[in-house]
């Protein structure tokens, strides 16, 4: 916020917002947060009483969200940032929304927990170091139609390819609205296309700061899946949710700017035009990339994309040419683009926190002076399992088991994370974990019932 206050205490951005609020006749506004999950929650309050939101804050009982409070501790208060407010569109311009900032109503200080505070202290921890964050991310999503009871189906409603059009591609419509309303909610889209699998899709907002970007990958999800719904169809960012195709991710392009602007991964007399920074920040990604895997594939679905054979990387290795490591040095047109490209997360992953532990990684690659290994740039999915040896190449955790384990042994990772969401998360993915482990799928029932 800005440090003029032109009526009542409000910041010139904040009074814009409320002039807005008036001139599009906007009758109500949902104040948006997430849990510690990602999921995204909100507040919906009539338009009147958003200058008290902005003076005051608006109160919420936190022990009701995933991993927030305790009962006896539950009072928090929700702060908007002006910055964020956008119309939704589908909603025929009677609503608006605005990202909050959750506050410890118990000290007035930003609460601990709240993921977005979370990538706020990696960004402050990159200033420190001179730099700014760019990310931007490409989730994917698959689209299934609905039974007569509205509820989802995995039956795709088309049967194109990657780069298909139509007939093929029967969704190109409903990413066209998709898109139409994302730009109005003030997202810059640079793409859209089918992805490879049947149903399956891609939209690509452009570059922005990591905070921004985070705050643009929860507005994305929700905007797909009501403009789905307007439909009839069923939107989904679950990893995995048909077998045996590909699954989705959410390929993340991160680079560091130095105060005057200049782009600190670029180096023009490198063979791949990375600077010695980005090769370290690389270097810390790989390092830490077993712990990270809980984070940026948060699901026990996630590892079921995260297998060989289906385009998603499970090596821990980068490579300038082939898709089949963990992060990928792409080609830059120019300085500015120079960039790395962690292919490992996926759209289930809360991009907050994701964004704020890979930062935390690189930073750290940084801090430590790691050296970083030789690209790879054969496939290393014909790899076996000695030549993999040979070359120092480490895999992924196989399951959501591992990937915490690694999390509850890396002081990076979880100091980017704090005590309180290292806690709160390590908490829940441990039960989701063990729930899985005694549950009885299909697949068991329909292989072993009749057999034993």
């Amino acid at each position: 916020m800005t440090a003029e206050q032109p009526d009542g205490g409000l910041s010139a951005e904040a009074q814009r917002v409320l002039d807005e609020i008036d001139e599009e006749g906007v009758e109500f506004l949902r104040l948006q947060f997430t849990d510690i999950l990602g999921t995204a929650k909100n507040v919906s309050i009539p338009a009147e009483q958003a200058e008290k939101a902005f003076t005051e804050g608006i109160y919420f009982d936190g022990s009701s969200i995933e991993g927030f409070v305790r009962i006896q501790e539950s009072d928090m208060r929700l702060k908007p940032d002006p910055s964020t407010y956008a119309v939704l569109p589908w909603r025929d311009g009677r609503s608006a929304r605005l990202i909050c900032d959750v506050i410890n109503t118990s000290t007035g200080e930003p609460f601990e927990g709240d993921p977005r505070r979370v990538l706020k202290n990696a960004l402050d921890r990159a200033q420190e170091h001179g730099f700014t964050v760019n990310v931007a991310p490409e989730p994917e999503f698959f689209l299934f139609e609905e039974d007569e009871d509205g509820r989802a189906t995995t039956k795709t409603n088309d049967a194109g390819g990657y780069f298909d059009m139509a007939p093929k591609d029967l969704a190109s419509d409903v990413r066209r609205d998709i898109i139409y309303g994302l730009e109005e909610m003030g997202l810059d889209v640079e793409a859209s296309h089918h992805e490879v699998a049947q149903g399956q899709h891609e939209i690509n907002f452009e570059y922005d700061d990591a905070l921004s970007t985070a705050d643009n990958v929860n507005t994305f999800r929700t905007v797909v899946r009501a403009i789905a719904a307007q439909h009839d169809l069923h939107a989904t960012f679950m990893p995995k949710p048909i077998p045996r195709i590909n699954g989705s991710g959410m390929h993340t392009h991160i680079s560091l700017f130095t105060e005057d602007g200049e782009n600190a991964f670029h180096d023009e007399a490198d063979e791949f035009n990375l600077s010695e920074t980005a090769h370290s920040f690389l270097a810390g990604v790989l390092e830490h990339a077993p712990a990270l895997a809980a984070v940026t594939d948060p699901t026990v679905n996630s590892y079921k994309r995260l297998v060989p054979g289906y385009e998603a990387p499970v090596y821990v290795a980068w490579s300038d040419r082939n898709r089949s490591a963990l992060i990928r040095k792409p080609a830059a047109r120019v300085p500015a683009a120079s960039r790395i490209e962690a292919r490992f997360p996926d759209p289930s992953c809360n991009p907050y926190l994701a964004f704020a532990v890979l930062i935390h990684a690189g930073l750290d690659g940084i801090e430590q002076d790691l050296e970083c290994p030789d690209p790879v740039r054969e496939n290393i999915y014909e790899f076996d399992e000695q030549k993999r040896e040979e070359y120092g190449i480490d895999t992924l955790p196989t399951n959501l088991g591992e990937a915490v384990d690694a999390l509850k042994n890396d002081e990076v990772v979880l100091d980017a994370l704090g005590p309180h969401v290292s806690e709160k998360f390590i908490e829940a993915k441990e039960s989701e974990f063990e729930d899985y482990l005694v549950d009885v799928s299909q697949w068991e029932l329909d292989r072993y019932l009749e057999k034993f």
